[in-house]
């Protein structure tokens, strides 16, 4: 079983890559913060690569800016190289598969502004309004 869940902050603005056939890709850093604080009493936060394809990717880049806030739910996925000294080198991502906005920060140098919000757009503290027990 591969699922992560992951709730952090955008480190900096986004950008869409396009590949060949018309696929896209958005990689970003999600900056968690943990739930203790160090020795000298300060939150320290870690940083995890991230990468989205196709619609998801392109939702992200859209709405998310620096500093957005989001959900994400996803799968671990490790890749290997070798580098210049012919060492092999090791690295790890989150792929996100699902996304959920919960605060949102304006792209720094959007030309024009973000697509309308779908109507079905559900923010996560509505979802328990949508389902009404029998």
């Amino acid at each position: 079983m591969n699922h992560v869940g992951l709730v952090g902050r955008t480190t900096k603005d986004l950008v869409l890559r396009e590949f060949a056939e018309g696929r896209v890709q958005a990689t970003f850093t999600l900056a968690i913060n943990r739930h203790y604080k160090n020795q000298e009493g300060v939150n320290e936060a870690d940083f995890v690569p991230c990468v989205a394809w196709g619609k998801i990717a392109e939702l992200i880049v859209s709405y998310c800016g620096k500093g957005s806030l989001i959900g994400i739910k996803g799968r671990l996925n490790t890749r290997s190289y070798m580098n210049r000294d012919n060492q092999k080198v090791f690295t790890m991502n989150v792929v996100a598969e699902e996304v959920r906005f919960f605060v949102l920060k304006p792209v720094a140098d959007a030309i024009e502004a973000p697509p309308p919000i779908p109507e079905d757009f559900v923010l996560p503290e509505q979802e328990s309004e949508l389902v009404k027990p029998l």
